[in-house]
């Protein structure tokens, strides 16, 4: 069985949330966002280890609150840099010589799916490199700066991009050795490794893989979770309740 390293990346502002909290450490049905999203890999047979990129700033209040849960989920923890190549960068650099394949996820997907990671992580091994991606079902339009619809853009063949992004690690270790001044406005590391030369393949996914941005995101989170079969809750120790 091939092993996965993953790498949570959880880095970001996140300016679009709105208020003094992160919405990494939002509470998710009273859990901190990035932990129920860590839960997803933890306990997989074929992740031999997980990551966590956090913002510098946010190191040592995140080591104090949620310290002893990481150490039960045996979660390396890593500082990030000011941008995203940067922060994964920085997670790569203490990957697992026994990782065969780094997937990079973020921290404010909770939801996405066994059967999504399954089906992202399948794909990867078979061709170095796949991303979950949903086709774009509403009509996009192109508009100016003064608020002014300048085209609608033909939704044929467009696809949101979501993560996990999985690659086999030697192609993109490559692919960020290779990197120049233009990959620092990367949004995604797909991005990074297209740049490099490697395709990169699609594995179909859905709205279901939320990414929270907002607020309301979180009540459309918590409703994805409940609306799925229930399923014991992982536990780590005796600090879970008290640091959760």
């Amino acid at each position: 069985m091939p092993k996965f390293s993953v790498i949570i990346a959880a880095a970001g502002k996140g300016e679009r949330f709105g208020g003094q909290e992160k919405k990494t450490l939002a509470k998710l049905d009273g859990r901190a966002v990035f932990l129920r999203t860590i839960e997803r890999f933890v306990r997989r047979d074929d992740v031999c280890e997980t990551i966590l990129a956090v913002a510098s700033e946010d190191t040592e209040a995140l080591k104090k609150t949620y310290g002893a849960n990481l150490g039960f989920m045996g979660v390396k923890l890593v500082e990030g840099g000011a941008t995203r190549t940067d922060t994964v960068l920085a997670a790569l650099s203490v990957v697992s010589g026994e990782a065969e394949f780094v997937a990079i996820h973020d921290a404010v997907r909770p939801c996405v799916s066994p059967e999504q990671i399954d089906a992202v992580f399948d794909e990867a091994g078979k061709t170095g490199a796949a991303i979950l991606a949903a086709p774009i079902v509403g009509t996009i339009k192109r508009v100016s700066g003064a608020g002014v619809i300048e085209e609608t853009v033909p939704r044929c063949d467009l696809y949101e991009a979501q993560t996990p992004q999985v690659f086999r690690k030697t192609v993109l270790e490559k692919a960020y050795a290779n990197r120049d001044e233009d990959s620092e406005d990367a949004t995604d590391d797909a991005q990074m490794v297209e740049r490099f030369g490697h395709p990169v393949s699609v594995v179909i996914s859905d709205g279901s893989n939320l990414k929270i941005t907002t607020k309301p995101d979180l009540m459309i989170a918590g409703a994805i979770l409940k609306a799925r079969p229930n399923k014991p809750k992982p536990r780590f120790g005796a600090f879970d309740e008290a640091q959760w």
